[in-house]
C-alpha cells in the first residue's frame, strides 16, 4: 500500500479524531485509539500534532468551519422573505437533523460542555468563536429579512437554539424543537 502524503496523514488523523471526540467525548478517548482509527503510528500523530489538546483545537476549528459553509449552504431556503418562516424552517433543519439514527448534539456545544473547568482550554476559545459566527449569520439573516434589534434577536434564537438540542438530548423529546420554534416567532 503506498505511503499517503503529510496532508493526507493529517486529514485521516483529524477525520479519526473528529468520529471518536463526536461520538465518545473528549476525556473518553485516548491519542492510541484515534492513531489506531486513523491507521498510523502514535509517534505520527505525535509529528502532526504536538498534544491531545492541540488535535482538538484543530478537529474543532475544522469543524466550526464546516458548520459555517453548510449553514450558508441554506441561505436561500431560509431567506423567504418571512422572519416567522426562516425560524420555522431553522428549527425544522435542527429536529430532522436530530431525528438522524446516532445523533448527539452539536459536537463543538459538547466538548465545551466537557472542557467546562478548563477556560483556557485553545477548544473553548475555538467553540466561543464559532457560537459568535453562528449569532452573526443569524443576526445578517434577520437584518435581510427586516427584523429590529437583530443582534438581540440573533441571541434570544441562537439561546432557543442550543437549549432546544440540549433538551432534546437529555430527554429525547424533538418536540422541545417546536416549543423553541413558537418561542423565536413570537420574538419576531
Amino acid at each position: 500500500m503506498p505511503r499517503q502524503t503529510g496532508e493526507a496523514t493529517r486529514r485521516a488523523i483529524l477525520d479519526a479524531a473528529y468520529e471518536l471526540f463526536y461520538r465518545k467525548g473528549y476525556a473518553r478517548v485516548g491519542v492510541d485509539e484515534v492513531a489506531a482509527l486513523a491507521k498510523v503510528t502514535k509517534r505520527t500523530l505525535y509529528y502532526h500534532f504536538r498534544s491531545k489538546d492541540d488535535l482538538l483545537a484543530e478537529v474543532l476549528n475544522w469543524q466550526a468551519q464546516l458548520a459555517i459553509v453548510h449553514i450558508r449552504k441554506y441561505e436561500n431556503k431560509y431567506s423567504a422573505r418571512d422572519a416567522r418562516k426562516f425560524v420555522t424552517a431553522l428549527f425544522s433543519e435542527v429536529k430532522q437533523w436530530s431525528a438522524k439514527p446516532g445523533w448527539s448534539g452539536s459536537g463543538i456545544t459538547r466538548l465545551a460542555w466537557e472542557l467546562a473547568d478548563l477556560p483556557g482550554h485553545p477548544a473553548r476559545q475555538i467553540a466561543g468563536q464559532h457560537k459568535e459566527d453562528v449569532q452573526a449569520w443569524l443576526a445578517g439573516m434577520l437584518a435581510k429579512l427586516g427584523v429590529r434589534s437583530v443582534r438581540e434577536r440573533a441571541k434570544e434564537i441562537q439561546l432557543l437554539l442550543e437549549g432546544a438540542g440540549a433538551l432534546m438530548l437529555i430527554t429525547g423529546d424533538r418536540g422541545y424543537c417546536d416549543v423553541a420554534a413558537k418561542a423565536a416567532r413570537r420574538l419576531l
